[in-house]
């Protein structure tokens, strides 16, 4: 139907009124945009530069005594920042460390920054919450976790504190021994002269007596002063000599030299009650 000028001008106005809205919104839009993009850009940049790594906080060991401290947790932060470090480094794609290379995303235990190895299920159990044994102390090379006759059990925490107790406290008494065996050849103690080496030494007085006050002496101070505790890790006493020794590697190394004295007692043992020498005749001194 025919409309009027004024009409048809009306329409038009209100029209171009809403085109400018719409121009006016998009503009809007477009700026918000771009200073979020350049806000977040600056972000990622920063973040990125102020990404400095402390490898000399980062490489300091970390015992379980100070877990909680404010230094257990810097130390942690700084070896997560090495980490993301080395995952950026060997993929040479972007930060975040998606799109890796699949083949190098298991290299024995799972990274916490590799997408790929997140999915599957070797980082899904070693990750998880559940105790798992071949991730504890004395897990190290050539043999790694070594368990054939599978004593120790994923998620038996409390079995596998028994076990450890026991191997501690073995490989302790088996490195004593083992150096006792050696050392009884050329030193006596007073009154012991006539005792005679090795095995014999048991049985001869007075050499028996002293076994029975040293198996007495040993049984009241594990009963009474030297006793397990929950919140401590097995074998652990404290530090009465001060030596500030108690970390991963003196650990390891504790545990490895025990199982060495173990084996090395039960030789000597078996040696002398094959051929009647104690531990120095048997090397032919």
């Amino acid at each position: 139907e025919p409309i009027s000028v004024a009409a048809a001008a009306a329409v038009a106005a209100k029209a171009a009124a809403v085109a400018k809205t719409a121009a006016a919104a998009k503009g809007a839009v477009q700026t918000v945009s771009a200073v979020a993009g350049s806000a977040a850009t600056g972000s990622m940049a920063k973040g990125a530069g102020e990404r400095k790594i402390d490898y000399e906080l980062a490489g300091r060991p970390l015992n379980i005594k100070d877990q909680g401290t404010s230094e257990y947790e810097a130390i942690k932060a700084e070896r997560a920042k090495v980490n993301e470090q080395e995952w950026e480094v060997r993929t040479s794609r972007n930060p975040d460390g998606n799109f890796g290379d699949a083949k190098s995303v298991y290299k024995g235990k799972a990274n916490m920054y590799d997408p790929l190895s997140s999915l599957s299920d070797v980082w899904l159990n070693e990750a998880g919450e559940e105790f798992n044994p071949a991730f504890q102390m004395g897990v190290t090379a050539p043999l790694g976790f070594f368990d054939p006759a599978g004593f120790c059990k994923k998620g038996d925490e409390k079995g596998f504190r028994n076990f450890r107790t026991a191997e501690i406290k073995h490989g302790r008494v088996a490195m004593m021994a083992a150096l006792g065996a050696v050392v009884q050849h050329f030193v006596k103690f007073p009154g012991f002269q006539d005792v005679p080496s090795g095995l014999g030494a048991v049985s001869a007085p007075p050499g028996s007596y002293g076994f029975i006050a040293l198996f007495a002496i040993t049984g009241a101070l594990e009963l009474g002063v030297w006793t397990e505790s929950d919140d401590k890790a097995p074998g652990d006493f404290g530090d009465p000599l001060g030596l500030n020794q108690y970390n991963e590697d003196t650990r390891n190394r504790e545990l490895n030299n025990g199982r060495f004295a173990m084996f090395a007692a039960i030789g000597i043992i078996a040696a002398e009650l094959l051929t009647g020498k104690d531990a120095v005749e048997q090397l032919g001194f």
